[in-house]
């Protein structure tokens, strides 16, 4: 008997084979890369599995009311989540997360939040370029944007939201229990859970083919792109980083995975270990289709809404040329086509800074105190970067209003 997990589950395996195959000049043991029967049952299953914590919150909110229980998520955001109901589903989340679990390791989290910083807007880029629009090709997971009115919304806005709660989160002491990072991974965990309730509701989801919508695999793929391919995208685009400071990159976010949710078996410990679960994961992934067009088209042109300033015409179609050819490194004349993206496009942009920055980082690595500088100066230019894409507007996270 066939197992009973969603249609989706790897459907396009040799294209998403294809294109996953790179990976596996960067795992060690090849052989441990290809997911066994039990394996690839369980990523399927995993894709009807969503977060019981979180879905309990919503739970409570149908029963409490919107507003009353948003109000007690503020409450709990201040540390007085000791101060609600006992039978607080909103309690119950907060006190979970508020005891880390004992693989948590704060000084590996602190130096891996310096990493990030040391990457300045080249970690940005990447997150973008290589997280965000790579991670079109991946159709199945679109649809949760696309029926939520990603589009409508906005690509601008949505890279705007996603760097202030990254940046909140490998901020100096951003994960502390009552602190901007540790609050807004736990809103937005519950937002995602209401998005999830949403759309099942909905009849023109289908579940028999795409599973529960932000489902745990799907949870996992987006960790993954913060984690392991942030790492991955570093280190091309020259930002030197060792095996020890991709170590404390991965005990960072291993840990802002498990306050978003993500389950704990799906998290990994390591870099390499990170690469084998990131290239089943791509097995799984159904790929392009018209989705995947219509929302890399709109992230293509995001620059051009930003808020430079001066020059404005100039900085922001200059910069829509430097994503796209950082694009067409990382997924390929293939890749471009099937996202609907200029063919025409070459990596430009990577031939030439990449040398030049690999160069100045190395250097300056080397003084003392040279790496604490390249973290300060790193998160200097991501600031002003999420002014650029604010504006005039307060730097937020997803209107609570809205939902």
């Amino acid at each position: 008997m066939a197992p009973d997990y969603p249609e989706r589950h790897g459907i396009d395996l040799p294209v998403a084979r294809r294109i996953a195959s790179p990976l596996l000049w960067l795992i060690r043991d090849k052989r441990r890369a290809e997911p066994d029967a039990a394996e690839w049952t369980r990523m399927g299953l995993a894709l009807l599995k969503g977060d019981p914590l979180a879905d309990r919150v919503v739970d409570y909110f149908s029963q409490v009311g919107h507003r009353e229980g948003w109000g007690e998520m503020e409450i709990a955001a201040q540390g007085r989540w000791h101060e609600l109901a006992p039978d607080s589903a909103v309690r119950t989340l907060f006190s979970h997360c508020t005891h880390a679990p004992g693989w948590v390791d704060e000084d590996a989290m602190a130096r891996g939040a310096k990493v990030v910083a040391r990457s300045g807007k080249t970690g940005m880029r990447i997150l973008r370029d290589f997280g965000l629009m790579a991670g079109y090709q991946a159709s199945a997971i679109n649809q949760t944007l696309v029926k939520t009115g990603a589009l409508e919304k906005g690509a601008q806005r949505r890279v705007a939201e996603t760097t202030k709660w990254w940046m909140d989160c490998t901020a100096e002491g951003g994960l502390t229990p009552g602190a901007a990072g540790f609050n807004t991974t736990l809103r937005v965990r519950v937002i995602h859970a209401m998005v999830r309730e949403r759309l099942r509701q909905r009849e023109d989801w289908d579940a028999h083919y795409l599973g529960l919508p932000v489902n745990q695999l799907d949870m996992q793929v987006t960790w993954l792109a913060f984690s392991v391919m942030f790492l991955l995208g570093q280190r091309v685009l020259g930002v030197p980083v060792t095996q020890s400071e991709a170590a404390d990159v991965m005990a960072l976010w291993r840990y802002i995975g498990w306050l978003m949710g993500v389950d704990e078996s799906l998290l990994c410990g390591s870099e390499q270990e990170g690469r084998v679960a990131l290239y089943r994961n791509l097995l799984s992934q159904a790929q392009a289709d018209g989705t995947s067009i219509q929302l890399a088209r709109a992230l293509m042109d995001e620059p051009l809404q930003r808020y430079y300033g001066d020059f404005q015409w100039l900085r922001s179609h200059w910069d829509k040329q430097v994503h796209l050819s950082i694009i067409r490194l990382f997924i390929g004349s293939e890749g471009m086509r099937a996202l609907g993206l200029p063919g025409w496009v070459v990596p430009w942009y990577p031939m030439v800074f990449t040398p030049c920055n690999f160069l100045a980082q190395s250097v300056i690595r080397l003084f003392p105190g040279g790496r604490d500088w390249l973290a300060r100066r790193g998160r200097r230019a991501q600031e002003e970067m999420l002014t650029i894409l604010f504006g005039s507007a307060r730097p937020d996270i997803i209107q609570l209003a809205e939902h």
